[in-house]
């Protein structure tokens, strides 16, 4: 319709757009009856009414949403369509228009801490308004991270085909990446230890000590592991008065911005790799942080202490009002 406004003529239109003649003409025709009305995307078409998906659309959605087959967690289409004498296109069709995708979850965690709101007005607050002379530190473990050595080489990726990659490998041993992001410039102090103790913590709060100005302050953003809140850490906490430890609620390591780093490191660096030893691996990590920390970028966080309750609140609202799934167990 553009092009026909600015005077082109169908044919010239219907050679750039790669249409035919009467296509062009068709629609041309329909936007002179009717306006914008007879070119929008759901407009009424030709041809028979689909009584038969009317009839059964209702039932699909039921049975898609609160019922379970009896030998399986959700509905495919085969089993759907057979159980209510229908077609698999037609079940597709609807799923489709509906936007139901049984195939497909998202997991999710609920915090149930007492404290959760305290907790949550601490660390949000931290994140927005820092102490003066102070740094703040998110800080996790990556635990058990294994050195796969692949049995076979990949395949690069070529125009026309991804990259591959075997499935199997040999495990060459595991490590535990300690590690904390300064909020204020981005920085990563990391360091790779066998296990993961609170002897090993004690370790990386030492290493920490070390490599950060005397005259600030620490603030540690961290999550509830027994290795945290050991007596012999919270003893070495009261030796080092500096460090100030703030927890996250439970089930709530969406908190935590060291688990971003987390994300990837195993994205772009771990999950295709593979390392002949733990040494290996480890050389790999600590590359990885050092090229990180040639350019790093503040951790920037926009939600406000207010509207993370509200969110939360309507997430709770939304589960507890969510249909419950009646399950029919199988009969053996």
């Amino acid at each position: 319709m553009l092009r026909a406004a600015a005077g082109e003529q169908n044919k010239l239109i219907a050679e750039e757009v790669g249409v035919t003649q009467a296509t062009v003409g068709r629609w041309r025709n329909r936007f002179a009856a009717q306006g914008l009305a007879g070119i929008e995307k759901n407009s009424p078409r030709g041809g028979r009414k689909p009584t038969k998906r009317r009839r059964l659309e209702s039932e699909i959605i039921k049975k898609t949403t609160r019922e379970m087959p009896t030998n399986a967690t959700h509905w495919s289409t085969r089993p759907l369509a057979a159980a209510l004498g229908t077609t698999q296109s037609m079940v597709q069709r609807v799923w489709r228009a509906n936007g139901l995708k049984p195939h497909l979850v998202r997991t999710f965690e609920r915090s149930n801490d007492p404290l959760f709101e305290e907790k949550l007005v601490d660390v949000i607050g931290l994140y927005m308004n820092p102490p003066d002379n102070a740094m703040v530190f998110s800080v996790d473990e990556k635990s058990q991270v294994q050195a796969p050595d692949r049995t076979q080489p990949s395949r690069p990726l070529i125009k026309g085909r991804c990259g591959t990659m075997t499935r199997d490998y040999k495990r060459k041993g595991t490590t535990t990446l300690f590690a904390a992001t300064d909020l204020a410039h981005g920085e990563v102090i990391a360091k790779c230890i066998p296990r993961h103790r609170h002897q090993e913590w004690i370790k990386y709060l030492e290493h920490i000590d070390e490599l950060t100005p005397s005259e600030f302050s620490i603030h540690i953003v961290a999550d509830n592991h027994a290795t945290h809140e050991h007596g012999k850490v919270e003893r070495w906490l009261a030796r080092h008065p500096r460090f100030h430890m703030h927890f996250t609620p439970t089930s709530s390591s969406w908190l935590d911005v060291i688990e971003r780093f987390f994300r990837d490191l195993s994205e772009k660096r771990l999950r295709r790799g593979s390392f002949r030893s733990v040494e290996a691996l480890i050389a790999a990590i600590i590359d990885y942080v050092e090229r990180h920390n040639l350019d790093p970028k503040a951790v920037v966080r926009t939600a406000t202490v207010e509207s993370i309750p509200a969110k939360v609140g309507r997430a709770r609202a939304a589960l507890d009002n969510a249909p419950t799934v009646r399950f029919t167990p199988l009969v053996v």
